[in-house]
């Protein structure tokens, strides 16, 4: 079976999204990347009952290659975020927060400095209908600037990832900086931290501070 590690690594991620609940049913995808095949789930399935035989395999070109199954319908996104990052994992959720910005913004701002990790502000693709090539563009620009993750305009959220851990990460972190902006809005208007503090972070996080050795 081609890719097999992948595919259970796609079983598992979707076992955890549903877990974890950032998403609900059969909404969401997922997809890793090996070379020039990509394993994406299948379109109308349970997150958390595939197995990695219901995964398809498809080409970058989006031709498929082995499976039973039909890829998901926003495989196009999948194949669109390959093409223009060096991305090798894709996650897409419906989470309830980051479905509340998506709806409601433009674009999350800075709210913590772990925005950081996915590449700074977080912009809020214009809405398309699902499984388009106008979402899968929307998306892609949206992206521009080495960004890890983004939000899809009335949708969800996406987030990229060298392996799948790491995509999965990034929207766990999404989803928490989506639901820290939405209660902050509850008490009062969130301070937005500005581009100084934010590039302070980055100085530290490239400068790690010196600890001087104790003498023996």
């Amino acid at each position: 079976m081609l890719l097999a590690d992948e595919r259970a690594e796609v079983c598992r991620i979707g076992r955890q999204l549903a877990e974890t609940g950032l998403v609900t049913g059969s909404s969401g995808n997922i997809s890793v990347r090996a070379g020039d095949l990509v394993a994406v789930t299948p379109g109308g399935m349970m997150l958390d009952r595939m197995t990695p035989e219901d995964c398809p395999v498809l080409d970058v070109s989006g031709h498929l290659v082995e499976g039973e199954r039909a890829p998901s319908s926003e495989t196009p996104m999948h194949l669109a975020i390959y093409e223009e990052s060096d991305a090798s994992a894709v996650v897409h959720t419906h989470s309830t927060y980051g479905a509340v910005v998506a709806t409601t913004m433009t674009e999350l701002p800075a709210i913590h400095y772990t925005t950081l990790l996915l590449g700074g502000v977080v912009r809020v693709a214009e809405y398309a209908t699902y499984g388009t090539p106008e979402l899968a563009a929307n998306v892609r620009k949206a992206l521009e600037g080495g960004r890890r993750a983004a939000l899809m305009g009335n949708h969800g959220g996406v987030t990229l990832g060298g392996d799948l851990d790491e995509a999965y990460e990034n929207a766990r972190l999404l989803e928490w900086l989506c639901g820290v902006y939405v209660r902050a809005k509850m008490i009062g208007e969130p301070r937005i931290l500005t581009e100084e503090e934010l590039a302070k972070v980055t100085e530290r996080g490239l400068r790690p501070p010196e600890y001087p050795r104790r003498e023996a």
